[in-house]
């Protein structure tokens, strides 16, 4: 089932998840444990994140290097299928942009399609670890919108091969990613607005926000994308707290603002099981203020970890 018509039959605010791939080695079981422990809360669809490739340096005898490409996290496509298959629930796989060509991105589609897996999410993803900007694959999708604009046209039947004169037309339902607080590249949030109403133009039918601590930020940006024409369901997206060190890492990494009063506790904490109590009080306090505004779905960014979602499932469902 489409995340659109999910949206459209609702009869109250719906809860869902997203997850990491296990790192390599892992098997299937290490999601099942992570997903397992959520089921009671009825969660309309799961995320599965994509996770680009990276390189690693491996010392020759000469005492030169070669630089070996790695994909850390692989199987995206793979678990989206375990989890319909398994638990019959919707899986949206994140797809991105970096380390991908667009061939590779039409065959990843294609077996999506043949798997009946009809929700994505298009990305661009992050730069590659170690480098300052993003840097597209050659031969690859620039960016969100170019991505989007590909599956769409996959929608239409339109493939990379230009000799193709029948082809089959899939029928994803297309998501995209949002930022209350901005998108750390963009130069400001007039700018950051103008690029996301262009993806909604091109086809993404549902947006899911980066995470954000203060509910305010969220409703202003709801707001401001209404009165610029984004009419697109729009998906605020949870993550609680859980270690002192996020202070630091969650801010520079996502750029985003921690409410003062939030910090003032967290800084008075000390140990993380402290930071963790929290975090969880406060993305409780946040979900129900979200809920009385009737958001669409509570989307939680779990980090493969179910303990703190689950706490807070327990109080707002």
């Amino acid at each position: 089932m489409k995340i659109i018509d999910h949206i459209k039959e609702r009869k109250s605010t719906l809860f869902s998840f997203e997850i990491l791939p296990p790192l390599k080695g892992l098997g299937i079981q290490s999601i099942y444990n992570a997903i397992n422990p959520l089921l009671e809360f009825n969660p309309a669809f799961i995320d599965v994140t994509y996770h680009r490739e990276d390189f690693v340096l491996k010392k020759r005898a000469d005492g030169s290097y070669d630089r070996i490409s790695t994909r850390k996290r692989p199987g995206t496509v793979a678990i989206c299928a375990a989890i319909q298959n398994h638990y019959k629930i919707d899986a949206v796989p994140h797809l991105i942009c970096g380390g991908f060509s667009k061939d590779d991105t039409e065959t990843a589609l294609i077996e999506l399609s043949f798997l009946g897996i009809d929700n994505v999410l298009a990305l661009r993803g992050d730069a590659r670890k170690g480098d300052l900007y993003f840097e597209p694959e050659m031969n690859g999708n620039k960016n969100a919108l170019d991505l989007i604009h590909q599956i769409k046209n996959m929608n239409s039947g339109i493939y990379l091969d230009e000799e193709l004169t029948i082809a089959h037309e899939s029928d994803f339902c297309i998501g995209a990613a949002c930022y209350p607080e901005k998108h750390a590249d963009a130069p400001n949030m007039q700018n950051d607005m103008k690029y996301l109403k262009r993806k909604v133009e091109a086809g993404a039918e549902f947006l899911v926000t980066q995470m954000f601590f203060d509910n305010q930020h969220y409703f202003d940006f709801v707001q401001s994308c209404r009165d610029n024409g984004i009419n697109v369901p729009i998906i605020p997206g949870i993550k609680p707290l859980s270690t002192k060190k996020q202070l630091l890492v969650l801010p520079k990494i996502f750029n985003i603002d921690l409410p003062e009063s939030l910090t003032n506790e967290v800084e008075r904490c000390q140990n993380d099981a402290q930071v963790a109590e929290i975090g969880t009080n406060w993305a409780i306090q946040q979900c129900k203020e979200l809920m009385q505004a009737d958001v669409p779905v509570l989307h939680f960014y779990t980090m493969g970890k179910s303990s703190q979602t689950k706490t807070i499932c327990e109080s707002i469902f």
